[in-house]
């Protein structure tokens, strides 16, 4: 029964593009999961790179001696994240406020500003702040990285 005027598909046409269409799309999602790991590895490499840089150059201006005498626990380390964004009065003439970020970066994995962090008296790998300074900070996440290393070791 061929019917010149009758437009459409057929069962079998329609099987066949929905089976492509489910073939390309479960390829399509692994590899969008795989961009959006590699996108949030980057940005915590690149969130990390500059806090550890802010906290770096806080030390070496406390070191020459721009803020006064440091307090005897933090080694002219800062105190807090947040003395980073809210800065610190120097003792030049002008007493101008240093400071070192415009704002705590946002974790990528955890998806909050909440950084881990450890002091110079901590151990290496600690997951608990002796509260003297900060020296270093890593994401409170439990995932782990395609290589199979911790994200809180980066």
């Amino acid at each position: 029964m061929n019917r010149p005027n009758q437009r459409g598909m057929t069962l079998v046409e329609l099987i066949v593009a929905f089976t492509i269409m489910l073939i390309l799309t479960t390829m399509a999602v692994p590899m969008a999961r795989y961009k959006v790991r590699v996108e949030r590895e980057r940005d915590l490499h690149r969130a990390l790179r500059e806090i550890r840089a802010a906290i770096d150059k806080y030390k070496d201006i406390c070191d020459q001696g721009y803020f006064g005498q440091p307090k005897a626990d933090t080694r002219c380390y800062p105190e807090s994240l947040d003395i980073l964004v809210e800065g610190v009065k120097t003792n030049t003439p002008d007493a101008k406020k240093m400071k070192f970020l415009r704002s705590i970066p946002r974790d990528p994995f955890t998806l909050t500003k909440e950084w881990g962090l450890r002091s110079d008296q901590d151990e290496a790998t600690s997951a608990t702040w002796g509260g003297e300074n900060v020296f270093d900070v890593y994401s409170k996440t439990t995932e782990r990285a395609r290589d199979g290393s911790s994200y809180a070791d980066w």
